[in-house]
């Protein structure tokens, strides 16, 4: 998820593309947070490590 906001960021900055800009903004963000509460040995979604 982290890596599918990066592109968006990309293709958003490159293609000045607002839309793009902001989705990949909130994908970072939650591909974060699941990031974190994995590591922390959270469950997430079922799953006790999030990739």
């Amino acid at each position: 998820m982290i890596v599918l906001g990066i592109i968006l960021l990309i293709i958003g900055l490159v293609a000045d593309i607002g839309i793009l800009w902001t989705i990949g903004i909130i994908l970072v963000a939650i591909g974060a947070v699941l990031w974190i509460l994995g590591s922390l040995g959270r469950a997430v979604g079922g799953r006790r490590h999030y990739w």
